[in-house]
This record gives C-alpha cells, sequence and structure tokens, in this order.
C-alpha cells in the first residue's frame, strides 16, 4: 500500500472546494496524514473586484487579511479536532505556488477540484487543476464537486 504521509488540499474559498473537505478528511483519516491546506492569494487575477487603494501592497495585505479570515473559520467549522493539520497563505499564482508547495512540503498527494474557474476567465487562464495535473511530480486527486461522493457503509 502507498505511503501517504502529506496531503495537499489547495482550497480557493468558494463552495466548490467546501465540498470536497469531507473526502480530504476521509483520506487523511484513512492514511493517517497530515493535510496541508494551502490557499493562494491571487491579487492579480482579483482586479475586477478591486477598491482603490494607496498601493498594490496595501491591496495585497487587505487580501490576506480576508484570507485568514476565511480560512479560519473554515478551520473551525471543518478542521477542528484534526490531530494533523496546518494551513497556509501566500500569494501568487495558484499553479506555481501549488507546485512550490507541493516541492517543499515533500507533498505525497494532492487532493482538489475539478471545477474552479467558469467561462472566459477559464478560458483565457485556464484551468488550476488541470495545470497541476499536467506538472504535479506528486499524484492529484481531482474531485467533481458537482457529483455526490457515495458511501460505501453497510
Amino acid at each position: 500500500m502507498a505511503e501517504i504521509k502529506k496531503i495537499l488540499f489547495p482550497y480557493d474559498l468558494s463552495e466548490n472546494a467546501l465540498k470536497i473537505i469531507p473526502f480530504v478528511l476521509s483520506v487523511s483519516e484513512a492514511y493517517k496524514s497530515m493535510i496541508c491546506l494551502l490557499h493562494v492569494v491571487d491579487v492579480l487575477r482579483k482586479l475586477d473586484k478591486f477598491i482603490p487603494y494607496a498601493s498594490m501592497d496595501a491591496f495585497e495585505k487587505k487580501a490576506v487579511e480576508a484570507a485568514k479570515d476565511a480560512l479560519g473559520k473554515i478551520c473551525e467549522e471543518h478542521f477542528q479536532g484534526h490531530p494533523n493539520f496546518e494551513k497556509r497563505i501566500v500569494s501568487g499564482d495558484p499553479i506555481t505556488e501549488i507546485l512550490r508547495t507541493i516541492d517543499s512540503e515533500d507533498i505525497d498527494l494532492v487532493i482538489m477540484g475539478t471545477h474552479g474557474r467558469k467561462g472566459l476567465e477559464h478560458i483565457i487562464i485556464g484551468s488550476v487543476a488541470e495545470n497541476v495535473v499536467k506538472k504535479s511530480p506528486a499524484p492529484v486527486l481531482t474531485i467533481n464537486p458537482y457529483k455526490e461522493v457515495k458511501s460505501h457503509d453497510k
């Protein structure tokens, strides 16, 4: 059986990613692995929601603080009591930062959703999951958040 000591869960704060959390926890419990929850603040792609600030640095600082608050709430609701868990927030390009974390943290498995961006944004920027699958040195398990994960409990 494969040894999975560290699982990376790139979390984009979306409703779709929330649906994947029970699966991440289940795999972690089965393998007794640590979960590395990673959120990448992608400032340059969030400019459409930009409220003018004195500088890009100030905007990025605000975005990181908002992400910390949102991630803190998610951790309290879903990861409370999980023995092997760490969270990390970084700024940059999501694909680059996910791949960097895989390397720097010795990640054994990446679990992420298949649906994040939609429409024109997906066409122009591409799929983060698709790029991570193509470039990751670790196995990547992608989950369609629109499909119900069935339990095999009897």
